[in-house]
């Protein structure tokens, strides 16, 4: 039995080791032949992916895993595995010497085409050579050529990587995907083309001939053509590596005359120059001053109509230090707007400190082709944002499709630091006209008011009598100013809040330095911009924090409450409420919580009410139950001074006040 056994273990393992011994099942036999004097070689070489389980290349009973066929040459092999193309790559290399022959101007073909290459990623390679007088032009059919940069990929696997020769040096020119508007490209003495098509796809043609072009005196041209609306994005020579030392490149743009272009650099870096300067050239059409030169961190051309030429020019490096010359833009080309062809004139010439900016709007990112939306000074100079500084009048216009993607927001300082000649001054916040009559709409217009300090305090009287923006009684009006007092201590800012016309609000007076922020909430700002407008004027100083004058409406109720109430008044804090009452009226101020929640850490926290004919007041410690609604005729002080409240435990107080009509009754005396 047991010898039974072990003859069994024996053929078990037999069987095994020649099952082991078997080779694995093979692809169909590929036979290349190449033509002599092609000037083409073939190599099978393994990819960049290593798998678990090898695979070789059969020819001549040898396995390997190269295997090279030049011109002249005919070779059959195998593949010892099913999947070749998850092991090897196919290259085919063709060199075309036009220094000792005849170029093959004209199409090029796929050689050997690729129903006779076996089912591989493959890169068909193109060297061609010239004289150094001699411009090679890279012609490509439809679909034109889009770049693509560093990490990116085509959707198709499809790539046509382009090089040139400086000397001795090879100089990346861009690798560039189907589908987009690249349809020329111009070199000089050397040109190497590789057209990658991975294993899947079938394309049969190259898509690109060649021509014969005088000296272009530059390291190349790229055509970029534009039938209709659309963008494309370029880079410069060996992107994101250097572009080469004292080089020039030229990009040719073929725009359709009905459309305008603009063009906006998305990176740049600047190398040291040791001579000349480095610097992006324009021809534009139409201009008296061609070529127009720019540096790189200028704002670049825009709303320009017909064909155009960019050229980047680069320097004499320093040996030591040369740094990188490199540029990526963008070129957008859309339909013009009807607002294209209106100049608008921004007068700030006479305005104090006075800046503007138009800007985009904050916008959801869209996968989908959005046309450009630009501001164009003196109807060339096109950004997406755009400062319009003080002292100086500007022409100004826009390339965008809607203009609701657009805002403004302008800043003006006004200051007095002379207390002596101050309290003279007053100034009329207001939004300057020019500013009014442009067809964006403003988001915001900011004022800082800076004064002496512990001299001067500020004084404002708005146009119409304001209302403070409540949760009982919101503002619905098309704008609100912001108000808030800035002091020199952190954490002591001061917002008053928001403010909106139609209130009972007469005048804010503030201790120091403050900023208001008119800003707008609809274009219906438009129909209601005479309702807008403070007067600033100078005050004697004084120690509390913000007065406001309050005249009550009699048809509705006035809400009031103290500054910073999202984080509570500031630590010893004071502010005060002058409040009017008609001789016809009785006022009831009413406090809208029992208790305030305040915890004092150290100080009091305290309120006094007082009535201004009799100088009678009371006094309330705010830590404890607020008083009950109170009535007053004649007119009368809130004060609300704070302690140094417990951190969570702040200052907010909200009360209201209402008018009833007098009665006069038995026994009352005025």
């Amino acid at each position: 039995m047991a010898g039974l056994r072990g003859g069994a273990t024996l053929a078990l393992l037999g069987g095994l080791m020649l099952g082991a011994a078997l080779p694995p099942r093979r692809a169909e036999a590929s036979e290349i032949a190449l033509p002599p004097g092609s000037g083409i070689t073939v190599t099978i070489k393994p990819g960049t992916t290593t798998l678990a389980r090898p695979c070789y290349i059969l020819f001549s009973k040898t396995p390997t895993i190269m295997l090279s066929i030049k011109s002249g040459e005919k070779k059959t092999f195998s593949f010892m595995c099913q999947n070749p193309e998850n092991h090897f790559v196919i290259e085919i290399h063709k060199n075309i010497d036009c220094m000792s022959g005849r170029c093959p101007f004209g199409e090029v073909h796929l050689q050997p085409p690729t129903s006779a290459l076996p089912t591989l990623n493959r890169t068909f390679i193109w060297d061609i050579q010239a004289h150094k007088s001699i411009g090679l032009e890279l012609q490509f059919f439809m679909p034109r050529l889009r770049q693509i940069g560093p990490g990116e990929s085509c959707p198709d696997g499809v790539t046509h990587s382009i090089s040139g020769r400086i000397s001795a040096a090879m100089v990346k020119i861009g690798t560039f995907c189907s589908n987009g508007t690249v349809s020329r490209i111009k070199m000089q003495e050397r040109v190497k083309m590789a057209l990658h098509l991975p294993w899947f796809h079938d394309r049969n043609v190259s898509g690109f001939s060649i021509a014969n072009r005088s000296s272009i005196k530059r390291l190349c041209i790229i055509e970029s053509v534009f039938e209709g609306e659309g963008s494309a994005t370029l880079m410069s020579a060996n992107y994101p590596d250097g572009f080469p030392e004292d080089e020039l490149m030229t990009w040719q743009f073929v725009i359709p005359p009905h459309l305008r272009a603009s063009v906006s650099f998305l990176h740049f870096n600047v190398s040291n120059c040791e001579k000349k300067e480095e610097r992006v050239e324009y021809y534009i059409p139409g201009s008296t001053t061609n070529p127009e030169v720019f540096k790189l961190a200028d704002k670049q051309p825009g709303n320009m109509a017909g064909n155009f030429n960019l050229s980047l020019q680069g320097c004499d490096q320093d040996a030591q230090n040369p740094g990188v010359l490199r540029l990526k833009f963008q070129v957008l080309v859309q339909h013009p707007q009807n607002e294209s062809y209106i100049t608008y004139t921004v007068d700030l010439s006479n305005e104090r400190a006075t800046s503007v900016t138009i800007e985009p709007r904050p916008v959801k990112l869209s996968r989908k082709f959005v046309p450009g939306c630009f501001v164009c000074l003196e109807s060339r100079a096109c950004s997406t944002n755009l400062t319009l500084t003080p002292g100086s009048k500007h022409k100004i216009s826009f390339l965008c499709d809607d203009l609701t993607r657009l805002w403004m927001n302008a800043k003006q300082t006004l200051s007095c630091m002379d207390h002596r000649s101050c309290h003279r001054k007053s100034y009329f916040l207001q939004v300057p006209r020019d500013i009014l009559q442009l067809p964006v709409q403003l988001h915001d217009f900011s004022w800082k008011l800076l004064v002496p300090k512990d001299k001067l305090s500020l004084a404002l009287v708005p146009s119409e009598k304001l209302q403070q923006d409540t949760r009982e009684r919101i503002c619905n009006t098309s704008f609100s100013y912001l108000m808030a007092s800035s002091s020199s201590s952190p954490g002591q800012d001061l917002y008053f809040g928001y403010f909106c016309s139609g209130g009972s609000i007469e005048q804010i007076q503030v201790k120091q330095n403050m900023s208001v922020t008119l800003r707008t909430f609809s274009p219906s700002f438009q129909q209601e911009v005479s309702k807008q407008g403070l007067k600033v004027s100078f005050i004697p100083h004084f120690k509390e924090e913000g007065v406001f004058t309050v005249t009550p409406d009699t048809k509705s109720k006035v809400y009031l409450r103290t500054p910073n109430w999202e984080r509570g008044l500031p630590s010893l804090n004071s502010v005060s409420w002058n409040i009017s009452v008609p001789n016809d009226q009785v006022a009831c101020l009413t406090f809208v919580k029992d208790q305030t929640g305040l915890v004092c850490q150290t100080g009091r926290a305290f309120m006094i009410i007082q009535d201004q004919r009799t100088q009678a007041e009371e006094v309330f410690t705010l830590e404890e139950m607020l008083p009950k609604p109170s009535f007053h005729h004649h007119n009368f002080w809130v004060n609300v001074s704070n302690c140094s409240p417990v951190s969570g435990k702040q200052l907010n107080l909200l009360f209201q006040v209402s008018l009833t009509p007098r009665t006069i009754g038995k026994g009352w005396h005025e």
